[in-house]
């Protein structure tokens, strides 16, 4: 038997993280809207403190996402959100701008802080700095490829964190670009949500048979990938090079098909690390997943093997 690396999933609701746990994820990643970027929902202090409830009488964890761009308007809050958090006993935080960093040393100093900078966590230099200052995990960048994943993770004096299956950003603007050309349309909202739930997409005139979904929240604009990351056949790589936490994207996907990708990504994990010698990946276990996913989506391996150009 080997350690078994976390199985981390999304959530967008209360009904969705029972799911998701019966499902077989270890930890789930929530968040409030305010202080959170493209969390798949947004959760209350009391949803916050339920999802706890009931993903520690499991045995499992729960990360608080607050992954946004803070403005100075947000930093007012900020103290007393992380002091709540630390005080429901949240498992950790998941931060980019360092203002999270002193707020959490300031009013939960017990708190696990994973350091998430999005394009830019590539190096593990970088990694090791913010690990210094009181990080103990790293997401690594989406654009790098499994090469250079593998040779980083050894050189890092932290865990390390990979998403393994969902969608990607691809742009993000503070700005409420959607908004600004419903108006240039003379369709001011277009009388309707220009979040999550409405379901906008982008095509691009030379590959109109992509989709890029495309929504806006009080972060700003969000345009995604037109595929979705699996990297479940060759999951064992990066489990042999020692990666910590595998995340499961969930973001404008039915809690019916992640809880498909979690059962998926637990067979796999779970056969690893009971026999890592005679494991094989099986085909069968992705039957679910390809039943139920979008078929405009395409499942691919990302950047996984693509070669990066300097």
């Amino acid at each position: 038997m080997i350690n078994k690396p976390e199985l981390l999933a999304t959530a967008a609701s209360l009904e969705e993280a029972g799911v998701l746990l019966d499902a077989g994820a270890d930890a789930l990643l929530i968040g409030d809207d305010r202080f959170g970027m493209r969390l798949a929902g947004h959760f209350s202090l009391e949803d916050t403190a339920a999802v706890l409830k009931m993903a520690h009488a499991r045995g499992c964890k729960v990360y608080a996402g607050l992954g946004g761009i803070m403005s100075n308007d947000q930093l007012e809050g900020l103290p007393g959100y992380v002091k709540a958090l630390g005080e429901l006993g949240i498992d950790g935080i998941e931060f980019g701008d360092p203002a999270v960093l002193a707020a959490v040393k300031q009013q939960a100093p017990g708190l696990k802080l994973h350091w998430n900078a999005e394009m830019t966590s590539t190096n593990y230099a970088t990694a090791n700095y913010w690990g210094r200052k009181g990080a103990s995990r790293v997401v690594l960048a989406r654009e790098l490829n499994m090469e250079e994943i593998t040779e980083m993770v050894p050189l890092l004096e932290m865990e390390a964190q990979v998403q393994v299956h969902g969608m990607t950003n691809i742009y993000h603007s503070k700005r409420k670009l959607v908004a600004s050309y419903m108006s240039h349309q003379g369709r001011p909202s277009d009388g309707g949500s220009l979040g999550k739930e409405r379901g906008l997409f982008l095509i691009e005139a030379e590959r109109q048979d992509e989709k890029f979904p495309i929504y806006e929240d009080e972060n700003g604009t969000h345009i995604m990938s037109s595929d979705d990351i699996c990297i479940l056949e060759d999951l064992h790589i990066l489990m042999e090079a020692g990666v910590q936490s595998f995340k499961i994207e969930g973001l404008l996907k039915p809690a019916v098909y992640n809880a498909a990708v979690v059962r998926a990504y637990r067979t796999a994990i779970d056969a690893f690390a009971a026999d890592r010698e005679q494991y094989a990946f099986d085909e069968s276990w992705l039957e679910e997943v390809r039943a139920l996913q979008d078929p405009e989506r395409e499942l691919s391996f990302g950047f996984f093997y693509k070669e990066q150009v300097y």
